[in-house]
Formats: C-alpha cells, sequence, structure tokens
C-alpha cells in the first residue's frame, strides 16, 4: 500500500491538528522509511520479481525490523513518546503510535503473506495485491476520504497553503498510477529513491502545512 499510507496520515490531522502533517505522514510511513535504509544496509531483503503479485513486482524477502507488527509496536511506542514530549499531551502520543501500528494492519490487507508479527515468525497477508481493481477501488476511496478530511479540518492561510496542497495530492496520484505494475531498475535504485523521495515528500508537506490552519 502506497497512497492508504497517506491517506491516514492526511486523516489524523483532523484528531491530532497540533502535530505538522509531515510527522503524521512520518508516523504512517514509518516503516517505508526505515525499509530503504535497511535494505540498503544489507539487513533487510527485497528482490525483483515480476509478477510476484498483480500489483508489484516486489518480493519482500525479510523486512521484519521495519515491518514486523512487533518492531512497528516499539518503534509506535518510541515515536508516541517523541511526539508526547514535544507537543505535551499524551494523547497525540497515543494518536501517533497508533498510526506506526497502523502500517502493519494497512501492508496486512494488501500483501500477499510476507508480514510478520515478530523476526522469524509466520508470514501473513490477504493479498489484496492480486487484484488491480480491487487495490484501486480501495486505495482511492482511502485516499479520496483522507484527504477530504484534512481539508476540512484545515484553511489555506495563501496560496502556497492551497496549491501546493493540490499540486502534492496531483504528485501522489502520478507516482501511484506509473509504478502499478512496473519493475524498478534494481535495487539500488529502490534505495535511492526511496531515501530521496521520502525526504521530498515529508518536508513538501510540512511547508504547505504551514501555511494552513487547523479549524479544530
Amino acid at each position: 500500500m502506497f497512497i492508504g499510507h497517506f491517506a491516514v496520515g492526511f486523516a489524523a490531522k483532523r484528531v491530532a491538528p497540533r502535530l505538522s502533517l509531515a510527522a503524521l505522514f512520518a508516523a504512517a510511513q514509518l516503516a517505508d522509511v526505515m525499509w530503504p535504509v535497511l535494505v540498503g544496509l544489507g539487513i533487510e531483503q527485497v528482490r525483483i520479481d515480476p509478477g510476484n503479485t498483480a500489483f508489484t513486482p516486489l518480493d519482500f524477502v525479510s523486512y521484519p525490523y521495519s515491518h514486523s507488527l512487533l518492531f512497528l509496536g516499539v518503534w509506535g511506542a518510541v515515536f508516541g513518546l517523541i511526539c508526547a514530549r514535544v507537543i505535551h499531551d499524551r494523547r497525540i502520543g497515543v494518536i501517533a503510535a497508533a498510526l506506526v501500528v497502523s502500517h502493519w494492519v494497512l501492508d496486512w490487507i494488501t500483501h500477499r503473506p510476507d508480514m510478520p508479527l515478530y523476526p522469524g515468525s509466520v508470514k501473513l497477508g490477504l493479498g489484496l495485491w492480486n487484484s488491480i481493481p480491487a487495490t484501486i477501488a480501495v486505495e482511492m476511496a482511502m485516499f479520496a476520504g483522507g484527504v477530504w478530511m484534512y481539508a476540512r479540518a484545515t484553511r489555506a492561510r495563501d496560496a502556497s497553503g492551497r496549491w501546493a496542497f493540490a499540486a502534492f495530492v496531483g504528485l501522489l496520484l502520478v507516482i501511484y498510477f506509473a509504478n502499478i505494475g512496473s519493475p524498478p531498475p534494481s535495487i539500488t535504485a529502490i534505495v535511492i529513491v526511496g531515501i530521496v523521495g521520502t525526504v521530498v515528500l515529508m518536508l513538501w508537506a510540512w511547508w504547505f502545512d504551514r501555511h494552513r490552519t487547523a479549524l479544530i
């Protein structure tokens, strides 16, 4: 899942208006923020396998530290504690931690059985990615709902808050549809694009969110 995780981050702005949208995205995407780094270091493994599922050609061989339920619980607790300390609100910490763990739940729905509960455990997955139309229908519904909730929970203060937000949404859609079933050229490309893309998207979200006012 890709834009589904962003959808959760967008929607969470309504219940955590004091947190930057970038922080909400970082929580919902924390597994995918860590994953390319760990792959680049050789700690986790992925293989390019066209046809692995209809939606993606990637075979996630091993990613227990970034994507297991146990470790996402640990990372969620740490991330939530940091957010709670910064915002001085325990409730914010709980929300941030829940966003981190939500990544496992959404990936469990979309992935084939490759999602570990803990390192070395049985792997689970419902396999939504085996159907491109079903995957698109689910993620598009989630994304539309998340963007709508964010737009209702905030108001643009200037052109940056309005058009940078719209451009960000448009870019996510372009990235999403451009990558359906398309194999990347190499593992190195996955790592570089994953790291650089994350930095760019988080900075972009932080920027336009600062140009919008939370209404609740």
